[in-house]
Formats: C-alpha cells, structure tokens, sequence
C-alpha cells in the first residue's frame, strides 16, 4: 500500500524516525489483514496449534481488534512450541507487533520477559 512506501521512505532518509517506526509496522498490520476471513483465521488457528503461519495470522487479527494481550500470548506460545526457520518467523511477527504497540507499553514489558523464558 501507498501508506507502508511512505513510510518506508521516510525511514530511508531517517532511519531512526520513531514515528515512521510506529506507522509502518501499523500500515504492514492493516495491509496483512485486509482481505482476511477472521472466523477461517480463528478456526485454522484453534485447530492446528503447532500451524506457525495460522498462529501469526491469528495474532495479527488479535492485535487490530485491540486483544493485546491475546496476540501477544499466542505468539509467545507459538515461539515455544516452535523450532528452526518457525521458531524464527514467529518471534520475528512478534517483535514487529511490539513495535505497533509501542515498546513504552506495560504489556509490551510483561511479553517480552515471556519471550525471553520462552527462548532460553
């Protein structure tokens, strides 16, 4: 989207823009769950634990309905649960979704400790 390359060349020129952080990762956000089915979403999501990119969708979902903690939960499960190039994909989501909340954020504090007990 038009949003997600205006950010991008912002942060081009600056790439130390806080705000252009921010917008991004929302528009990246947006852009992933356009067109999503959130009942398939959901379904595939409680029906195949272990399916990495059926997590993150999932999460990506929590987070635009304003279910913080749900998406960050999931992800810090899935990262568990995971292993290799998976374990990766979902930490990697999760990082990116602490940047649309906002790393200021107390539940973006408490995920991250889970994150790091998940990994170690």
């Amino acid at each position: 989207g038009g949003a997600v390359q205006a950010y991008k060349n912002v942060l081009s020129d600056d790439p130390g823009n806080i705000e252009a952080k921010l917008g991004l990762a929302q528009a990246e956000l947006l852009h992933r769950v356009q067109g999503m089915d959130p009942q398939e979403v959901r379904k595939a999501a409680a029906e195949n634990p272990a399916d990495v990119p059926a997590q993150i969708a999932a999460a990506d979902l929590d987070l635009v309905g304003g279910h913080v903690e749900d998406a960050f939960g999931r992800l810090v499960e899935t990262v568990r649960r995971s292993a290799g190039d998976d374990r990766e994909t979902a930490r990697l989501r999760l990082i990116e979704l602490f940047e649309v909340v906002g790393s200021d954020d107390p539940r973006v504090a408490a995920a991250r400790r889970a994150l790091a007990r998940a990994l170690f």
